[in-house]
């Protein structure tokens, strides 16, 4: 019995719509997609593009993906695309020819190839259902992507499993052979186990050398070590959109999960990067000023903690020795450049939401709001419905209005829009 992630090999058999693709198609109906107009957006503006490209994960494990798939596809009519875990795609690769022809269908550095943008596509739908997939050129949802193929396996955290990304093989009939569903697999399986190398030689670098890494983490040991090399340097950062514990990437790329109060201290000094005094830092955490016995003996710990990943916590007041970015703080500065669509992508939902620590409150509800006010003000209406699909969204009555208002009279989204008007109406 055949795989049901691979495409049919034969013409007759592909007739016979595989269960795996019906339901992919589905959901794209149940998005109210139109196969006949869905030319992907470009989520990631170009001004964006290459800082966006320099802080992703597998941005570490290109030359990985070069050797492997992209140096062999100049000349064979195929692409290798790298997507991040939203299906954006930031890199796209291979014979030149088949670029310039993909750019019709605007396959193409920035834009968007999830599912729910595009229906169904290697891509899309590999990272939808977590594990790799072949498309078969009539198989796509979207008519536009028809005589094309492609074949797409996600790359995971190796040691969180969290998906980073995705990795793409795009072209002819030959980007659906039975072989490039494992080649793409082993090329995913290597490059997370280089990131886990990479952490690997970051730490034991960090213990050899008996000092406390800097924010640099792993560049700053590299520059050290190797006079006159200039490696890239990466920010730590902190995931805390959509997470009830924070996690922590190191320079490096090592992933540490905090305790739900270790995140809060976390993001509010990374949120107050001037520091906090210990009343003030206790009251935000525990609603009272006067609770900074109880905040000192958890920032012993946290301290103890942080150290471990490189990252200095000072006192008087208490501050981060060095910024950590929070993805909170990617989504308020990509609003600030206009990049909705972006923004909108990379809120992955309220910050620290089973948290009530008064501080946290604060900043959940300044993120929740700036991201409302500007989606509604300035946003193009696709980004506004599908800020209104959200959790945020789907109850706020204004937001439906300004849908509304927005769409074409002859849209095929209006009645929708209206259904969910009426709801709103009933409800209350």
């Amino acid at each position: 019995m055949s795989s049901p992630w691979l495409a049919h090999p034969d013409p007759e058999d592909r007739r016979r719509t595989r269960a795996v693709v019906h339901e992919s198609w589905q959901r794209a109906r149940d998005n109210a997609l139109d196969p006949e107009h869905l030319l992907p957006d470009l989520e990631v503006p170009e001004d964006v593009l290459s800082d966006y490209r320099r802080a992703h994960p597998l941005s570490l494990v290109l030359p990985v993906i070069q050797r492997l798939l992209v140096r062999d596809a100049e000349g064979s009519g195929l692409l290798v695309a790298v997507g991040d875990e939203m299906g954006r795609l930031l890199w796209v690769d291979g014979d030149r020819a088949s670029k310039r022809a993909a750019e019709e269908m605007r396959f193409v550095e920035g834009a968007g190839w999830s599912e729910r943008r595009v229906g169904t596509s290697a891509p899309g739908t590999a990272l939808e259902l977590d594990h790799g997939i072949q498309i078969h050129d009539a198989e796509h949802f979207n008519r536009l992507v028809h005589g094309w193929s492609c074949t797409a396996v996600p790359v995971h955290d190796p040691e969180t499993r969290r998906i980073l990304g995705v990795i793409d093989i795009t072209g002819d009939a030959r980007a659906v052979d039975p072989h490039t569903l494992p080649l793409i697999e082993a090329t995913a399986a290597a490059a997370e186990a280089e990131l886990m190398v990479l952490r690997l030689r970051a730490a034991s670098e960090h213990r050899t050398a008996g000092t406390r890494m800097s924010v640099a983490g792993f560049a700053a040991t590299a520059t050290a070590t190797a006079p006159g090399r200039a490696p890239r340097q990466r920010p730590v950062s902190m995931h805390v959109l959509g997470r009830d514990t924070g996690e922590i990437t190191g320079a490096s790329g090592g992933v540490r999960e905090l305790s739900i109060r270790h995140s809060e201290i976390v993001t509010l000094l990374a949120w107050h990067r001037e520091g906090l005094s210990a009343a003030r830092l206790a009251g935000l955490v525990y609603g009272d000023d006067a609770a900074t016995v109880t905040l000192r003996a958890e920032i012993v710990r946290l301290r103890r903690i942080l150290q471990s990943s490189g990252i200095e916590l000072e006192s008087r007041p208490y501050r981060l020795g060095s910024p950590i970015e929070l993805d909170a703080h990617h989504v308020t500065s990509l609003l600030d450049k206009g990049a909705h669509r972006v923004a909108l992508a990379a809120y992955r939902g309220a910050l620290l939401p089973g948290s009530d620590a008064p501080g946290i409150v604060d900043i959940r509800d300044r993120v929740r709001v700036r991201l409302r006010e500007a989606i509604l003000t300035d946003a193009a209406i696709d980004v506004l419905l599908d800020y209104a699909a959200t959790e945020d969204g789907l109850t706020d009555a204004e937001v439906w209005t300004a849908a509304l208002r927005l769409l074409p009279a002859r849209s095929p989204k209006r009645a929708g829009v209206v259904a969910q008007l009426e709801a709103l109406e009933r409800s209350e």
